[in-house]
């Protein structure tokens, strides 16, 4: 697929619940017939086709009751308006990330990913034991609809660069790609965060109208080849580092269902979730070293006093986000629970264990 055909589309309307009378799938003889739209483009790896295979899992897991017409970005709806296709009931499913839906709320935004959050294994557990589904369902539930994880492409790049960045000073007035709360800690530091489909991101970095970008990681990023433009490849992203990927659902649709089909969905989703994270964490390494070693991109790691910086700008960033409403007070302090409580475990288990592994090895 050509990366210039990646577009995702104009930011949704706001403001849509779910109608009172659903565009219902056809049900016949025990057979549904679901309509799934999604943020993605067909195809496109990793979440495109992510996307796509749980759309084929739910007919697999179902016996083939559930039939699932698929509808790739700009192919019923354009990217971002999935979420009112869904909310609205004219079609049952969309697959995105729910971080586009900020604008509406601000509290959407945690159930992707926000700076210095959750990894995916810290997000799992906030999620399923730590009360963020719980909070994902109040939020959702605000605009007829019920979300589930449903992927996820771990740890992102800190972007892509024209020049060496070695200061925040070098950060003002850099024009970004960078969405979500990202993009706000970067206007914080004197950058420009600029907002752009991903179809769009390429030749906007060619032409110079931007000089660093962020996407995923090396298995998209390389697919994107961005390394035409800019050669500096930063490292580690503080900005999405867990980014879950969402099953959202028109709520009064899922209310609908039997206990086994609302089981089905779940089971699929959960496999995609896991799926998703295995695909990102095998693919990347073989990618980065190809860019690396064929390419020439020069690989970076952000220094520590930016890194503060970093830190330093979203503490201003959610204190505003807070501000906001008790609806996004509420999921900033439960996400800043299980950050404290699951990241202080996981420091002296996993990365303790992942540090000592490769001291030991070399790696």
């Amino acid at each position: 697929m050509d990366r210039r055909k990646f577009i995702k589309g104009a930011a949704a309307a706001s403001g849509a619940v779910a109608a009172s009378t659903i565009s219902a799938p056809a049900i016949a003889n025990n057979h549904m017939e679901i309509n799934m739209v999604s943020t993605w483009p067909r195809d496109f790896p990793g979440l495109g086709t992510g996307a796509q295979r749980f759309a084929a899992n739910l007919e697999k897991m179902s016996g083939g009751r559930m039939k699932v017409n698929y509808f790739a970005a700009n192919e019923r709806v354009k990217a971002f308006d999935s979420f009112d296709e869904v909310a609205s009931g004219n079609a049952q499913i969309y697959h995105a990330a729910d971080y586009y839906w900020k604008g509406k709320h601000p509290a959407w935004a945690y159930f992707t990913a926000v700076p210095f959050g959750l990894t995916y294994t810290e997000m799992n557990a906030w999620i399923h034991w730590g009360g963020g589904q719980e909070l994902w369902d109040e939020t959702a539930a605000g605009f007829g609809l019920k979300c589930l994880p449903c992927g996820n492409t771990g740890v992102q790049m800190g972007g892509w660069f024209r020049k060496e960045i070695n200061s925040v000073d070098d950060l003002k007035g850099l024009k970004m790609r960078m969405p979500g709360l990202g993009g706000d800690v970067l206007a914080k530091l004197g950058a420009s965060p600029v907002s752009l489909p991903g179809g769009q991101i390429y030749e906007n970095l060619i032409s110079g109208a931007i000089d660093a970008t962020e996407w995923v990681g090396p298995y998209n990023d390389s697919y994107m080849k961005f390394y035409e433009a800019a050669k500096y490849y930063y490292f580690p992203g503080y900005h999405e580092p867990g980014s879950t990927l969402a099953c959202g659902m028109n709520k009064s649709w899922w209310e609908g269902l039997s206990d086994t089909d609302q089981a089905i969905i779940k089971a699929a989703a959960a496999h995609e979730n896991e799926m998703m994270m295995a695909e990102y964490n095998a693919r990347n390494g073989a990618a980065l070293t190809k860019l690396v070693n064929e390419q020439g991109v020069k690989l970076r790691s952000f220094n520590d006093d930016i890194y503060d910086s970093f830190g330093e700008a979203s503490d201003e960033v959610f204190d505003e986000v807070r501000q906001h409403s008790d609806l996004a007070d509420r999921v900033h302090r439960s996400f800043a629970a299980a950050r404290e409580s699951v990241g202080g475990w996981a420091k002296i288990s996993d990365q303790a264990y992942v540090a000592q592994r490769n001291r030991v090895l070399g790696l």
